[in-house]
Parts: C-alpha cells; sequence; structure tokens
C-alpha cells in the first residue's frame, strides 16, 4: 500500500510537540550552568541537584506529598474497588446517575471543589486546615481514576468463575478473596499507582487546603518567586517529571497484564 501524506498526522505531530516540548526544556535547563533558562546554555552541572537534596524545606515538603499520596491511593483504591464491584456485577437501579457522580471530578475545575471543600471544612465541620483535609480531597478526585481502571479490569474476565465458586460452597467474601480479587490484582496495583501519581502532583486542591504543611507542589511554586531558587526547582521538576512517567508506565503495564485479547486468527 502506498504512503500518502495525512494533514492529521502532521496535526498531531505538531500538537505532541505543542504539548510537550516546553515539558521537555525542564530537563535540559536543569544542567545548565547558570540561575537562568535562557539559550545558549552556559554549560553542562549536576549542583542544581545537589542543592535541591540539601534542601531541608524541599524535603520535608516531599515527605508531606509521598505522606498524603500513599494513604490517599489506598483508601481511593479501596473505595473504588468496591463501587467498581457493584457497578459491574449488579444492575442496580440508576447506574449511570451513579458512575456520572462518582466522574464529576474528572469534569469540574479543581478550583471549584477547593474552595468548596474549604468552606465546608472551615466553616461547617470547622476543621482546622491540615494535611489531613488534602488527603480528604484527594481521596475525593482519585475515586474516579480508581474506579475507570478497575471497572475495565473487572469487565475483562470470566464472571462464570465467580458462579462456580459460588456453587462450590463458597461465601461472598471468600470468593472476592479467592477468585476475584487475585484476577483482578492488576487493575488494583495499577489503580494505587495512578492515585498516588495523581495525588502527589496535585496543586490547586492542596494550594486551598495545605494550612501550614505544603505539599511538594505547593512548596514548588512558592518558590518560584525567588530567581535564585530557580535551577533547583527545575532539578526537582526533572525529579518529578522522571517519577510521574515511570509510574505511568507501571500503571499501563499492570492494567494490561494479563488482560486477553480476541484478535482474529491468533491461536
Amino acid at each position: 500500500m502506498r504512503n500518502t501524506f495525512r494533514p492529521l498526522t502532521l496535526y498531531a505531530a505538531l500538537f505532541m510537540i505543542f504539548l510537550y516540548g516546553p515539558v521537555l526544556m525542564i530537563p535540559l535547563f536543569s544542567f545548565n550552568d547558570s540561575l537562568f533558562a535562557t539559550f545558549p546554555l552556559k554549560g553542562f552541572t549536576l549542583k542544581h541537584y545537589g542543592t535541591m537534596a540539601a534542601n531541608t524545606g524541599m524535603l520535608a515538603a516531599l515527605q508531606n506529598s509521598i505522606l498524603v499520596a500513599v494513604c490517599s491511593s489506598l483508601i481511593a483504591t479501596a473505595i473504588g474497588l468496591m463501587a467498581a464491584i457493584a457497578l459491574t456485577r449488579n444492575k442496580l437501579p440508576g447506574n449511570s446517575i451513579i458512575l456520572a457522580a462518582f466522574s464529576l471530578p474528572l469534569i469540574v475545575p479543581s478550583i471549584v471543589f477547593g474552595v468548596a471543600i474549604l468552606i465546608i471544612m472551615l466553616k461547617f465541620l470547622g476543621i482546622p486546615l491540615s494535611l489531613w483535609t488534602v488527603g480528604a480531597a484527594h481521596v475525593f478526585i482519585c475515586i474516579p481514576f480508581s474506579m475507570t481502571v478497575l471497572m475495565s479490569r473487572l469487565e475483562g474476565f470470566d464472571k462464570s468463575l465467580e458462579e462456580a465458586s459460588r456453587d462450590l460452597g463458597e461465601s461472598a467474601w471468600m470468593t472476592f478473596y479467592r477468585v476475584t480479587l487475585p484476577l483482578a490484582l492488576p487493575g488494583v496495583i495499577s489503580s494505587l499507582l495512578l492515585c498516588f501519581i495523581t495525588s502527589f502532583d496535585e496543586f490547586v486542591l492542596a494550594f486551598f487546603l495545605a494550612g501550614t504543611d505544603p505539599t511538594l507542589p505547593v512548596y514548588l511554586f512558592g518558590q518560584l518567586r525567588f530567581p535564585n531558587k530557580l535551577p533547583g526547582m527545575l532539578a526537582l521538576g526533572t525529579s518529578i517529571l522522571m517519577l510521574s512517567t515511570i509510574l505511568v508506565l507501571l500503571a499501563e503495564f499492570f492494567r494490561k497484564r494479563g488482560v486477553q485479547t480476541n484478535i482474529p486468527g491468533d491461536a
């Protein structure tokens, strides 16, 4: 078949360059031996990464982000798994409405939820702002990602395996523990990784709800006000970019692991 030029292919390539080109500049400038992110590059250096590693404020913010991300991903995945099982195994009345309600954080801007949760926490519940309030908000926005991954996983294996387990006398809990959970485990791991990176990278909600304990994105935003801090923040941004890429690739690997595809001609 003769290759022909397709304008849509060119458009897709230009769009990808426009979208990710500026992001790829961050690792480049993080190695530049200068305080300013400009061309031409002054020289190659790793000192900005050493400065970043010695920054105690940054390390404290990193610890806060990891703590919040781990707790949020565990809770969101647990809730997402229960909701995914309920929606895929039972024909509940209003399934589409329930799914749409869970998906609202994917549609509504984060700043709207940030202001709403801030008002609820302070005015109605009287809860002081802390990492707990950030974690609660992150669970809220991570649940749709967890449900999306887990529902696709639960719908991808033979449900007769669960029915056979129940027919052989196993209880609903033991059927879940011995049949459903092992089969859904790649999806659970993928959900944990996606929820972790979503929480770890989230800025808007953390900015509104962090109080005196900033997460890493909030700390990074605050440091950008000081020009002499820029090289270290570029090194930090590069590290976050690499971590995010690795976790997303791992999540995709586990999501696809064990999924059977029916392709004509495969034997």
